[in-house]
């Protein structure tokens, strides 16, 4: 019978690779019958290009696809999937780094692994149900006209849609609240606003800024949008991100500036290209002074209860420094 390790035995050396590769096999076992559970993985590949390998055992190997975008959450939107050589069923625990120059060089974690049940195994068509700690639900795998297959989710969504991206703008006044207890104070910075909306780690904002690239791999399959500026520090392009909009799977935008900020701390964006920006709550006349003594062209109050309301709205106040 075919040896169904072959392919993947030809493109590693097992001296030059921590990845498992076994000796010639014997025999294929027997195909599981549709509704039989087996095991499944899904590995975070940061490779030559972000993606996440998803792994079928099946016929005593593990089917396996690359999913640039990861699984899908909505069932309008279908995801490519590159299908790639039957991998050994060791690879359900592989996690580790792969030397540069090998064959998928680069990291790989285990994203999720459990069973799945097979609805339908054919050629043209794999319908499988995840059952896994973050992946699950009814999932389609089916070949296009060419080499490539997509994946298509068939249960209801499984997150939040993404909020529109029009952000929220400040109105002009010439003094600071005087209710400065409900508003939290920060920088004016006068750099260029941007959305930066961040899905199967990467954004539409690289195409501009392309040194974002790397900040949206780094989010892996947590979907994002943040709210900043794109500022020029020491003759560098930064980006200075002062709210969040959303997050894995979860639109922010209702809840009070309080939330969303706790949650943009909580990814402890920092790095010499993105940070956070400080954030002063009720203290609006030092932070004007400071401002002023950085050159930098004002502060903008933020009620501290109020929503994420795209256009201008009243609860942001930009003041000249």
């Amino acid at each position: 019978m075919a040896d169904k390790l072959e392919k993947y035995r030809s493109k590693r050396d097992a001296s030059r690779t921590p990845e498992p590769v076994p000796g010639a096999a014997s025999s294929p076992g027997s195909e599981p019958e549709p509704g039989d559970e087996a095991a499944f993985v899904i590995q975070e590949h940061h490779a030559r290009a972000l993606h996440w390998d998803l792994r079928l055992e099946r016929d005593g190997v593990l089917a396996s696809w690359a999913i640039p975008k990861g699984l899908p959450a909505d069932p309008r939107v279908n995801h490519l999937a590159v299908r790639t050589e039957d991998h050994p069923m060791e690879y359900l625990d592989f996690h580790g780094e792969i030397p540069q120059g090998e064959y998928g060089g680069g990291t790989m974690t285990v994203w999720d692994r459990g069973t799945y049940e097979t609805e339908k195994w054919a050629d043209r068509e794999v319908k499988v149900v995840l059952h896994g700690s973050r992946a699950t639900g009814r999932f389609v795998l089916f070949p296009t006209n060419g080499k490539n297959w997509m994946i298509h989710r068939m249960d209801p969504p499984s997150r939040d849609p993404l909020p529109p991206l029009d952000p929220m703008l400040p109105v002009e006044r010439t003094r600071l609240p005087r209710d400065v207890a409900d508003y939290a104070f920060e920088f004016a910075w006068g750099g260029e606003r941007v959305l930066v909306a961040i899905d199967g780690g990467r954004t539409e904002a690289a195409r501009r800024h392309p040194w974002l690239r790397p900040l949206a791999a780094s989010f892996g399959s947590r979907t994002a949008v943040l709210d900043g500026e794109v500022v020029t520090m020491a003759g560098t392009e930064v980006l200075v991100c002062y709210d969040l909009l959303y997050d894995d799977g979860h639109s922010l935008v209702a809840l009070p500036y309080t939330a969303r900020r706790a949650a943009l701390e909580a990814l402890e964006l920092a790095s010499a290209r993105w940070q956070t920006a400080p954030s002063w709550p009720g203290q609006a006349k030092p932070v004007r002074q400071a401002a002023r003594e950085q050159g930098l062209p004002g502060v903008v109050a933020k009620r501290l209860d109020s929503p994420y309301e795209p256009g201008e709205s009243k609860s942001w106040i930009f003041v000249h420094a």
